[in-house]
Parts: C-alpha cells; sequence; structure tokens
C-alpha cells in the first residue's frame, strides 16, 4: 500500500510539473507573438547596415548597433570578442556583356563572388564554353578549355522537398567550379546562380582557390542573365563573353563577435549557446541571411528576462562575425571557449531563415537524441513537428572540434522560399514576416528553457 502511495505521489509530482511546464511554453510563445521588439531592431539594422560584410564599416556599424540593444536589456554581461577576419572588397559594379557578331551585345547581370580575384580595369574578352557538371571538366582537358571562360549552367536540383538539400547538390559549381576550371587553363568563369527563382538577381557567394594554384575571376549570374547567354550560345557558339570586375582583397583586418549573458542560477560555468551570424553579403540588406537570426536569439534572452526565467545554466547570445568567407568567429568562440576552460552543454543557431519553425535538427549522440526526441509534444500544440538528426549551424559546429558530448541545434524552418532570396539583394526586411520570425524566437527559448530545466542532456 505504501509502495502505491508513493507511486501515485511522484506520478503526480511529475504530472504537476509536466502541466507547469507546459504553462511556460505557452507564456513564452504568446510573449514572443506580442513583442514587436525584436522585428523593430531587425528593421534597423537591415536600413542602417546594409552591406555589412565582415571587414568593413557597415559590419562594424552593426556590431554596436546589437552591443546598444543588449546594454539596453539589463543582462549579467555584455562583450566583445577580438576576431581577425578577411578583408575582401568588391570594387567597382560588374560588367558582362555577350558580343556577337550575329546576335548584337546583350548586357547580363552578373556579380563577383566572395574572394574572387579581378579581370584588371580593362576587363577581358573570350570565348565561352557551357557545361552543366563539373565532371565535364576532366572530360574536356586542357585542351578545349584553355584560354576559355567557362560557363556553369547547373539549375537548382529542385527535385529535393528541403531546398537545403538542392542547394547542396548544386552549389559545388560555384564553391569549387571556378577553381577547378583554372586548373585547366580557364581565364574566367562564370556560374548560373544556386537559387529556386527566376528573376534578374545574381545570387553570390563565396568560391575557394587553392592558396598555391591559380586564381581567376569567378562571377555569379543571375538566372535571367544564364539563361539569355545560353539561348545564345545555341544560335552562336562562336560568341565572346566581356567580363569586368575589380575586386580584390587587402589585409585582414579587426572585427568581433558580440556576446551578451544571463548567468546561471545553479551551474553558471556550463554554457547554453544561441546565436547567428551578423555578417552578411555588401550586396544586401541581409534580412533572412542572417539579421533575423541574430535579432531572434537576442529575443531569447528578452523573453527569459521579460518572464523571469532564471536559467540553471549561463545562456549566451552570440553575435558571430564572418560566416559568410571565412567562419573565423565561429572558429574563435570555439577556440577561446577551450581557452579559457569553458564547459558547453548546448548550443542552438538560426541561419535558415526567419520562415515559419518546424523543428530542430539536433549533432548528438544516439542517447541525447532520444532526449531531445521526448520533447516533441510540448512544441506540437504550436505546429512545431520534427526533431531530428542533422547538422546544426556553420558558426557553432566548431565547438564539436573541443567538446565531444556537446550537443548542436539548428532551428528547422520551411525552406521553400529561403533560396529565392539567399545571398540577393531581394533579401530585404519587407519579406519578413514578424509572426513567422517570433516563432521560430519562441521557439529557440522555449527549446533552451526545456533542455536547461530538464537536465537533459545530462548522462551518467
Amino acid at each position: 500500500m505504501t509502495k502505491t502511495l508513493f507511486a501515485f505521489g511522484f506520478s503526480f509530482l511529475m504530472m504537476t510539473s509536466l502541466f507547469a511546464r507546459e504553462e511556460v511554453i505557452s507564456e513564452i510563445f504568446d510573449n514572443a507573438l506580442h513583442s514587436y521588439e525584436a522585428y523593430d531592431n531587425l528593421r534597423i539594422l537591415c536600413e542602417k547596415t546594409e552591406g555589412r560584410l565582415a571587414g568593413t564599416p557597415e559590419a562594424a556599424a552593426a556590431v554596436e548597433f546589437t552591443r546598444q540593444i543588449m546594454e539596453g536589456m539589463d543582462l549579467d554581461s555584455v562583450y566583445l570578442q577580438e576576431v581577425m577576419v578577411p578583408n575582401w572588397q568588391r570594387g567597382e559594379p560588374e560588367v558582362a556583356r555577350a558580343i556577337s557578331p550575329r546576335l548584337g551585345t546583350a548586357e547580363l547581370t552578373a556579380l563577383a563572388f566572395g574572394l574572387s580575384v579581378g579581370t584588371g580595369p580593362e576587363g577581358l574578352t573570350a570565348p565561352v564554353i557551357e557545361l552543366d557538371a563539373l565532371e565535364q571538366l576532366e572530360a574536356l582537358g586542357r585542351e578545349e578549355l584553355e584560354g576559355k571562360i567557362v560557363f556553369f549552367n547547373r539549375h537548382f536540383d529542385h527535385s529535393h522537398y528541403n531546398t537545403f538539400d538542392g542547394y547542396s547538390a548544386t552549389v559545388g559549381a560555384r564553391f569549387r567550379g571556378p577553381a577547378m576550371a583554372a586548373e585547366y587553363g580557364a581565364v574566367a568563369a562564370v556560374v548560373r546562380s544556386v537559387t529556386t527563382a527566376d528573376h534578374d538577381y545574381a545570387h553570390t557567394g563565396v568560391t575557394r582557390f587553392a592558396e598555391d594554384g591559380p586564381n581567376i575571376p569567378a562571377l555569379a549570374l543571375s538566372p535571367v542573365a544564364a539563361d539569355k547567354l545560353s539561348n545564345w550560345l545555341e544560335k552562336d557558339p562562336e560568341l565572346n563573353l566581356y567580363l569586368r570586375n575589380t575586386s580584390h582583397r587587402l589585409p585582414d583586418v579587426l572585427s568581433y563577435n558580440l556576446i551578451g549573458e544571463i548567468r546561471g542560477s545553479e551551474y553558471p560555468n556550463e554554457i547554453i549557446t544561441v546565436g547567428g551570424h551578423l555578417d552578411a553579403w555588401d550586396n544586401t540588406e541581409g534580412a533572412h541571411d542572417d539579421g533575423a537570426g541574430c535579432m531572434q536569439s537576442i529575443d531569447v534572452l528578452r523573453i527569459f528576462r521579460e518572464l523571469g526565467i532564471q536559467p540553471k545554466r549561463t545562456v549566451r547570445a552570440v553575435m558571430f562575425m564572418d560566416e559568410e568567407i571565412a567562419q573565423r568567429g565561429g572558429n574563435k568562440y570555439a577556440d577561446l571557449a577551450i581557452a579559457h576552460g569553458e564547459a558547453h552543454y548546448f548550443a542552438i543557431e538560426s541561419d535558415r531563415g526567419a520562415f515559419t519553425p518546424r523543428g530542430f535538427s539536433v549533432d548528438t549522440d544516439d542517447a541525447r537524441l532520444e532526449a531531445m526526441k521526448t520533447l516533441k509534444p510540448y512544441f506540437e500544440p504550436y505546429g512545431i513537428h520534427e526533431i531530428f538528426a542533422g547538422f546544426s549551424g556553420v558558426d557553432i559546429v566548431p565547438l564539436k572540434n573541443h567538446y565531444d558530448e556537446v550537443t548542436l541545434a539548428g532551428l528547422h524552418t520551411d525552406t521553400q522560399r529561403y533560396f529565392d532570396l539567399h545571398h540577393a539583394a531581394s533579401d530585404t526586411f519587407d519579406q519578413v514576416n514578424r509572426r513567422e520570425m517570433q516563432l521560430g524566437s519562441a521557439a529557440m527559448a522555449a527549446l533552451i528553457y526545456l533542455v536547461d530545466a530538464l537536465d537533459l542532456l545530462v548522462t551518467e
């Protein structure tokens, strides 16, 4: 009888705790959906710091703006981490022009990729060879490619429901294609923008060259421009392409990660990180990529403060610098964490746009993943159904280099519109829906509350 009463009492206590946690989650979502603070801050960030590529004055202004936000929030600490970042500059507006004796000339919308070298002030003119796949470079060889401009006209892979999978299947032409073409003697490379859209915006992004290998100009063509060039090549395979870009790289410059903290009440030396990257490409406001992720991360701290949620562990909002080019901010954060003897318990990143949250991708071991999956019932009333094994985020994954047992997560949003905007001038504040954005803030705040309050990731 005593044993039965004890079991009943324990079950009742657990049920009471469950109801209490559900009430906290409800309050988190209610608070987020009624707030305009993060949304208004994102508007100012986009208006005042457009083109905040790491190393630019705009990036410095973004650091100062977000520092002022967090210093006005009654946090336990707000501080900067120094980080040296690449100083790549685009230079003058790019020119791309198809030239055909038969068809005339056509101006094509183009944008240099990050780390691309320039053509020189006079530009360059050369014949064009169109390819669909990287494998075709080897098949053609130096004899066919030397002295040519290689045109990678690989369309976005729409066969995937998750557009990030389609992006991964397509982005190699941008990331590796120019360097590979250079090895075969090409004088430049142009690449169809990696986007789900069919508009006339060019989508930039970083491209990689070997440090000791040949460097050639590498530019994105808008989908409209790529279709135009492909159609003209079909009619006149002998046409030339004129390119001019003056992008160049200068010595590295000093920038900063920005960190704001709520100190933990029981385990202050155990760290929970929530973050996004503050830098954005120089051609865009960077609203979805990743201004919104930064404002959502700060909003997690606001929600905790306004609701009086005192975490057991220290919760940090981190504005990472230089995700777009060299990921120096994320690597510096992880290196300093181990240098300072910190214990990292959990980290989550928002870098998939401020669209409706669908769930969380989790990078951890099997036991902790199963523990995370037990949280699904808390999120299902808010249309969030997915907790699954997957990639977390570029800026937090370096923590894995130092902490074998740290659990990482990514806010997983509806992906269908993200690559319409990604790395393009169209990624503007007016493309962000406040409710969708605030649901993301609430989802991350709720997840952090639960993994902390339940000691969910502690294993014996």
